[in-house]
């Protein structure tokens, strides 16, 4: 049996212009009722702001959840974690709120480690590495560097205590934004 190949966008399109009204919301009822993302997606499109901050809330906690579970310890699958923020972006496409995400995870990530004691280098690597993404977002945008600078700040004071030159990192990579917003 040889592979059936997936439709491309154009003759996608070129399909669904033949269709009338009623198949095509046939078709959008049927994506609906399979697949959550394609329910979220909808909403996000149909309610819109509602929505954006539902399921910014429902990413947050999810993010949460795997420093912080309700009962027991956080398992720490930064994977999982990160892959409620990218999930987030696709379905939404908001940038800001996106990049909310990502500090609340170095700030659960730093939380963790003062409250469990170092991890590994690794774990450091993606706090630091996503703490740069939203320095760097910052540093094209001073309204956002206005909105985040002090949570910025207070990740390089909670980390003062934690080792693998995490606090100096962080303190580096915030004085350099620091710095560049001042000279503007």
């Amino acid at each position: 049996m040889g592979k059936v190949n997936k439709i491309k966008i154009p003759e996608l399109k070129r399909n669904l212009k033949e269709l009338d009204q009623n198949e095509l919301i046939g078709i959008i009822v049927n994506l609906y009722k399979l697949n959550n993302d394609v329910k979220d997606y909808l909403a996000v499109n149909l309610i819109g702001e509602e929505m954006i901050q539902e399921l910014f809330e429902r990413a947050k906690q999810e993010i949460e959840h795997e420093f912080f579970p309700v009962n027991g310890f956080g398992k720490l699958r930064l994977a999982k974690a990160k892959k409620a923020i990218s999930d987030f972006k696709k379905l939404t496409s908001d940038y800001v709120k996106a990049l909310d995400l990502k500090l609340c995870y170095v700030e659960f990530g730093t939380e963790f480690t003062n409250t469990y004691g170092d991890i590994d280098e690794r774990f450091y690597d993606s706090m630091e590495s996503t703490y740069i993404k939203v320095v760097k977002a910052c540093e094209k945008d001073e309204v956002l560097f206005e909105q985040f600078h002090d949570r910025l700040l207070a990740v390089v004071e909670d980390s003062g205590r934690i080792g693998w030159g995490y606090h100096d990192n962080l303190k580096i990579i915030f004085n350099s934004i620091c710095w560049l917003v001042e000279e503007k």
